[in-house]
């Protein structure tokens, strides 16, 4: 099944801090996560009772393609875009982008983050669609920061063949299991 996550909220059904998790928006049982977004993450989680399907979906060495929508604090260069595409060396080893690019506008059927992102008059921001083969912890928010370019708000539109559609945040629909 496809989720659309919200900010703030936890990739799992429990927390024993209290904060909000899929349970408060998912009464589905026996179906687990394939993969997380961080809790200041949104967008496009699948959720599964397939063991196979959710190792598929998850592991880095898959090369199932992963399209997130970044907006980063500053006005990307063709050279920050092209080095996300070349390979940035992370901590945990080098990162690339399968493509990145910069974006005209804010894509209209975007819906508004709650909390909004905080607005700095004088720092200019600016949307970039890039789509991964892999998924490291924070990946995307790490290769942007080291090429100059903080990412602000992070939303995943789709993982291999899903996607968001018109899913509304703290929705969920079906998927075709089949489609991978």
């Amino acid at each position: 099944m496809l989720f659309n996550k919200p900010w703030g909220v936890l990739s799992q059904f429990t927390d024993p801090e209290g904060r909000p998790t899929l349970a408060d928006f998912v009464d589905v049982a026996n179906v687990y996560p394939a993969g997380r977004l961080d809790r200041d993450s949104e967008g496009l989680l699948l959720l599964t009772d397939d063991g196979t399907l959710q190792h598929r979906i998850a592991h880095p060495g898959t090369g199932l393609h992963k399209t997130y929508l970044a907006q980063v604090e500053g006005i990307p260069s063709p050279g920050q875009l092209s080095r996300l595409q070349r390979g940035i060396k992370l901590k945990d080893g080098m990162a690339r982008a399968v493509s990145a690019r910069l974006l005209a506008r804010k894509p209209g059927w975007l819906w508004r983050r709650d909390p909004p992102v905080r607005v700095r008059k004088r720092i200019a921001d600016r949307w970039i669609e890039i789509t991964l083969d892999e998924g490291r912890n924070r990946q995307v928010r790490r290769m942007t920061a080291a090429v100059g370019l903080p990412t602000l708000r992070l939303v995943r539109v789709a993982i291999g063949p899903w996607s968001l559609d018109e899913l509304a945040p703290g929705t969920w629909g079906k998927g075709d299991p089949n489609a991978a």
